[in-house]
């Protein structure tokens, strides 16, 4: 088997047509918008709020990082 087609820990992803690991590995798409999209695609199947906080938290990251020299924020965790 594919390392790629096995999950470890759960099956909150066996019902996606594309696994994000997948789409994030083929559209290169950095660590912390990664991290985005895997919270975003799982929330619903498995943390649910607390993986749409993670998104946004990640989000914030990502304001912080590349764009600190302007003042946004969209949520500060709980």
């Amino acid at each position: 088997m594919k390392e790629s087609k096995r999950q470890v820990g759960g099956n909150h992803y066996k019902g996606m047509k594309i696994q994000p690991t997948e789409f994030i590995a083929l559209n290169e798409i950095p660590f912390i918008e990664g991290n985005v999209i895997k919270y975003v695609c799982r929330h619903k199947f498995k943390n649910g709020k607390e993986d749409v906080l993670k998104a946004i938290h990640y989000l914030n990251l990502l304001l912080e990082y590349q764009y600190s020299d302007e003042s946004h924020h969209l949520q500060k965790p709980i």
